[in-house]
């Protein structure tokens, strides 16, 4: 039987229905609903974009690009009786083209090219469809459910188990890749993915602890590691050939002839490595992570470790000689590599069971330049696909005082209340940066760290500083002042600051501060300097 053709309006129609509810099991069966009445197509690109994925990865548009697409006139207004015909829609395969349009785009003039681009798309779809690009182009699609569940209901709708799915899809390295063979072959598809070297695997994640004493709390006896500001990559070896792959599973083995040359050193003929690449000074503390990036992101094959001394860590093994080792617990993962890597390429690694030894190790790392420690449960196997609590990243948080702008209407349990707040910090008179706000630079969103009781205050107040609003956001006068707390500051294209926090979270509102207090777009530039971001 032939299936309609999938359009936009359809993806936000199961995404809004997502949003609505609270529970698990309802959430799935959305998705799963949708998916089973797709084509195999169409199925694949759904499911990508439902789990705020693009399929050809970086597509370039940042805030800049996507502010000038939106300033194009919208669509005409549709009446609240009327609901917009699912073939007024742009099909899926037109939005897929769009992406493959804006990937292409290089060079002098692009980020025009990009915002025409994008506005042409954008200027065809109502609020809710706008809303949903918007989200997915920037990377903060909301729904209470991304990839995770995304993939429960795929394994629903194709008839396979979750299990074998979520294996699939961190064997292949890539989302869309076991997707396609879900939707083409059903189960029976996913035995195409095994671990095999010189195919790069999605890395495994670390959750966020809020203390050592969670982390105590947590594990009875764990393993501690420095946190290395440095690139995350995985060195596989297949006989005589190596190929080192970043954490975006890039190949960058030109880039670094001198972890090749080591991988080829090993007492093993085939194995897969995960670890860091850190770029040392000249007194061997760790350099900038952004000096370090700038030397990956570059588009010749010069080699990096011809421009600066980089060293490799590496603190893993996933397979040795033909023992697939990612079932196996981190503690004989550990003896594994500390017989095949010479120490000085391997991490430092304590093996603590209080809260006593965890902050000497913590202390220490500290001391010695690095950005926090990992904590590592000693029975987990190596999974990836989520951030989970086997591994754990501990860092200190820095706060800063930033004034609210916008707010976004929450989902599920927070439906009905403004959630993801827009925080932006004070710009100065002789700060020469241009801002959507007057007076204040975009420096991110969160949704994290509040109560319900703090969630229903801050609707009421910010719904009285009002001043216009659209599907989503309600944007207010700038005068409420939240203290933020947040691990690192980096460089984004997405905000007009140039900058943007990692892992922020509300500590609590500062009714005691007015917005002429917050904390300066030049504060937040000598954090970024003082202690520069990482890679997520």
């Amino acid at each position: 039987m032939s299936r309609a053709e999938a359009r936009l309006h359809d993806l936000v129609t199961t995404s809004q229905a997502v949003r609505a509810t609270s529970g698990r099991l309802e959430k799935r069966a959305h998705f799963a609903a949708l998916f089973m009445r797709l084509a195999p197509g169409d199925l694949r690109l759904a499911a990508s974009y439902l789990a705020g994925e693009i399929p050809q990865g970086a597509i370039q548009v940042g805030w800049r690009a996507l502010h000038e697409a939106l300033t194009q006139p919208p669509p005409a207004q549709v009446s609240l009786f009327d609901q917009p015909a699912a073939a007024e829609s742009p099909a899926l395969r037109e939005v897929d083209d769009v992406f493959e349009q804006l990937q292409r785009t290089t060079g002098p003039g692009s980020v025009r090219r990009r915002a025409a681009t994008l506005a042409r798309l954008l200027t065809r779809l109502d609020a809710g469809e706008r809303a949903f690009v918007q989200g997915l182009v920037l990377g903060e699609l909301r729904q209470g459910a991304l990839r995770a569940l995304v993939l429960e209901a795929l394994a629903q709708a194709c008839g396979a188990e979750i299990k074998d799915v979520q294996r699939a899809v961190m064997f292949a390295g890539s989302f869309d890749v076991v997707v396609a063979a879900l939707a083409r072959e059903g189960a029976a598809g996913l035995a195409a993915f095994q671990l095999e070297p010189l195919v790069p695997i999605e890395p495994m994640l670390a959750g966020t602890a809020e203390s050592l004493e969670q982390a105590a709390a947590d594990f009875v006896r764990f393993a501690i590691e420095p946190k290395l500001d440095g690139v995350r990559v995985q060195v596989h070896r297949d006989g005589d050939r190596v190929q080192v792959f970043s954490r975006q599973l890039r190949d960058v083995t030109p880039l670094v002839p001198g972890v090749a040359a080591l991988a080829r050193s090993l007492p093993v003929r085939r194995v897969i490595l995960d670890g860091e690449i850190v770029a040392l000074d000249a007194g061997g503390r760790p350099l900038p992570f952004q000096d370090l990036m700038s030397l990956f992101a570059r588009e010749d094959d010069a080699p990096a470790d011809a421009a600066a001394p980089l060293d490799v860590v590496f603190f893993d093994v996933l397979l040795s000689g033909d023992a697939v080792l990612v079932d196996r617990p981190y503690a004989e993962r550990r003896a594994v590599l500390e017989q095949l890597v010479p120490s000085p390429n391997r991490m430092p690694q304590s093996i603590v069971d209080s809260v006593a030894s965890a902050q000497a190790a913590f202390d220490a790392a500290l001391a010695a330049g690095h950005e926090g420690v990992m904590l590592k449960s000693l029975e987990a196997p190596y999974t990836a696909g989520r951030r989970g609590s086997q591994w754990l990243k501990l860092k200190p948080a820095l706060t800063v005082d930033l004034v609210i702008l916008a707010a976004e209407w929450g989902h599920g349990r927070r439906q009905g209340v403004l959630s993801n707040l827009h925080l932006g910090a004070r710009v100065l008179a002789d700060d020469a940066v241009a801002t959507a706000v007057p007076g204040f630079a975009m420096l991110g969103k969160t949704f994290k760290g509040m109560t319900d009781a703090m969630l229903r205050e801050l609707t009421d107040d910010l719904l009285s500083l009002g001043t216009h609003r659209d599907a989503q956001t309600v944007y207010v006068r700038p005068e409420r002042v939240v203290e933020i707390a947040f691990d690192t500051v980096q460089r984004s294209r997405r905000y007009d600051s140039g900058l943007a926090l990692r892992f922020a979270r509300v500590k609590r509102f500062r009714p005691d501060k007015d917005a002429a207090e917050a904390t300066t777009l030049a504060e937040i530039r000598a954090l970024h300097v003082a202690r520069p971001s990482e890679q997520a």
